[in-house]
């Protein structure tokens, strides 16, 4: 299978499967969300990496997603000068709903495959999932 083929497959599937929206959010405050979402203890300086953007630019979107409340800023209780950010519950709401397969449409589609099919499907995501961060994990 070609990277092409793959490429079309997963979109086809998302496409399917996907949340409908309750928010509508820019491509990158998805990507803030999923950032804190995804790693410990994100500063905004780790938020201007992820996106290849200015330490304040970063830092204006980080704002605007707090006004929104969809993140909140998080004080380290051992040096206070360091600040993290942190996903309210709309927040991880939010980026489940951008990021991630709708559940109740996949256990539909998981309920009509066999159990051999559902194996397969699984094995597979996780073996591309690991070498994914053998791959790309700094």
């Amino acid at each position: 299978m070609s990277i092409q083929q793959l490429n079309e497959l997963y979109m086809n599937i998302y496409h399917q499967l996907r949340f409908t929206y309750q928010d509508k959010l820019t491509h990158q405050a998805v990507r803030i969300l999923q950032t804190i979402r995804m790693e410990e203890k994100v500063h905004v300086s780790r938020i201007a990496a992820a996106l290849g953007v200015s330490h304040n630019t970063a830092s204006e979107h980080v704002k605007r997603l707090i006004q929104k409340g969809y993140i909140l800023k998080q004080r380290d209780a051992a040096d206070e000068r360091k600040v993290y950010l942190q996903l309210t519950e709309r927040g991880t709401t939010t980026v489940k709903q951008h990021t991630e397969l709708d559940e109740g449409k996949l256990a539909v589609v998981m309920q009509s495959l066999s159990l051999e099919d559902q194996e397969t499907i699984q094995a597979g995501f996780r073996l591309l999932e690991k070498q994914a961060r053998k791959c790309f994990s700094s």
